[in-house]
């Protein structure tokens, strides 16, 4: 659980990491000494995991989007085989998300790649080395109309 003062605080360094301790202060009504101390508790307890740029995939040349659903064999999934399939999908570089699913789909994938021979490549050279992968499915994106990895905080838990 978090309070009004720790939420102004993850509020603050979601819309800009790089902000300044004095500016994080003066949001969440806090001298900067008690706001540091705060952070560092925030980082202690796993609520703060990091601090990234956040790139353009466009100027990097990957702007292709897609989703890619995958089905694995019922076999291996029974036999735990899909754990590994997730973990061993997960560090391929193309995959930006991976997402375990209830229902038909085993995973939910997001993948970013230059073009659709660069799309087609992924599928073919990376996924297609694995045998447990019976069916992919691939959503190209059109256009995003949102994308952000900030979180709606508030004090008493869940969204605004």
């Amino acid at each position: 659980m978090i309070d009004e003062k720790d939420a102004r605080i993850l509020e603050a360094l979601q819309k800009d990491g790089r902000t300044t301790n004095v500016e994080i202060a003066r949001a969440a009504e806090l001298t900067p000494s008690a706001t540091l101390e705060r952070v560092r508790k925030l980082e202690e307890r796993g609520l703060i995991r990091g601090y990234m740029a956040l790139l353009d995939p466009q100027l990097l040349e990957l702007g292709l989007l897609a989703f890619i659903f995958v089905r694995v064999d019922d076999r291996d999934d029974v036999l735990g085989q899909a754990d590994n399939t997730a973990e061993s999908l997960a560090a391929l570089p193309s995959v930006q998300e991976l997402h375990h699913l209830a229902g038909e789909d085993c995973f939910l994938i997001k993948v970013r790649a230059r073009d659709t021979d660069d799309l087609y490549r992924i599928l073919k050279e990376e996924f297609g080395q694995f045998k447990t992968i019976r069916s992919t499915r691939t959503t190209i994106v059109l256009k995003t109309v949102k994308e952000t990895p900030r979180l709606a905080v508030s004090e008493k838990g869940g969204t605004k």
